[in-house]
C-alpha cells in the first residue's frame, strides 16, 4: 500500500479530544473574521470555510445560536439561515463557477455530523470531472487551492452577489 504524507490530518483527528469550545460558536462570536475563515454574516447566521474540505470552496453555513437541529430554530432564524445559504451558493457560483453543488445537513453523530451540537449546512461546489482516481485508489482528495487564497477570493465577491 502506498501512503501519501498528510500531516495536517493529525490536527483534525486530535482536535476533537482537545477542543473545549464549539468551533462554530467561537467563529460566530469572533471579531477576527479572517482568523476563523468567516466568509459572511447575517443577523442570525454566518458562513465559514471548512478547514478540512471535501472539495475546493467547501463552506459551512450555520446559525449563530448553538443548537443541534433545524427544528429548534425560530421561523425568523430559519429564514435567515436559508437566505444566507442562498447568498453563499450565489457567491460560490460567481467566484468559482462550479457546475453544481452538494448541499446537506448531517444531524447527530450517527448521521455523520462532525460537530453534532451545532447545526451546520455543508455547501460543496462540484465540477464535471472533479473526481479522479485519488479518492478511489488512495482515499485521498486533492484540493486545488489554499484556504487563504480561496478566502481572499470569496471575500472580494461577498457583497457583489
Amino acid at each position: 500500500m502506498k501512503r501519501i504524507w498528510a500531516p495536517w490530518r493529525g490536527k483534525f483527528i486530535t482536535a476533537g479530544k482537545q477542543q473545549k469550545a464549539c468551533i462554530f460558536c467561537r467563529a460566530a462570536a469572533s471579531r477576527y473574521r479572517q482568523r476563523h475563515l468567516v466568509v459572511d454574516r447575517s443577523e442570525h447566521s454566518f458562513s465559514v470555510l471548512n478547514l478540512y474540505p471535501y472539495n475546493n470552496g467547501h463552506i459551512m453555513v450555520a446559525p449563530k445560536a448553538h443548537i443541534s437541529s433545524l427544528e429548534l430554530l425560530s421561523g425568523k432564524e430559519t429564514m435567515d439561515l436559508v437566505g444566507l445559504l442562498n447568498e453563499t451558493t450565489a457567491l460560490l457560483r460567481k467566484a468559482l463557477s462550479p457546475d453544481g453543488f452538494n448541499i446537506g445537513i448531517n444531524t447527530g453523530k450517527v448521521a455523520g455530523a462532525g460537530y453534532p451540537g451545532h447545526l451546520h449546512i455543508h455547501v460543496v461546489p462540484r465540477w464535471s470531472g472533479d473526481t479522479n482516481f485519488m479518492p478511489v485508489l488512495s482515499n485521498t482528495k486533492v484540493i486545488s487551492e489554499s484556504l487563504k487564497a480561496l478566502y481572499d477570493r470569496l471575500r472580494q465577491n461577498v457583497k457583489k452577489c
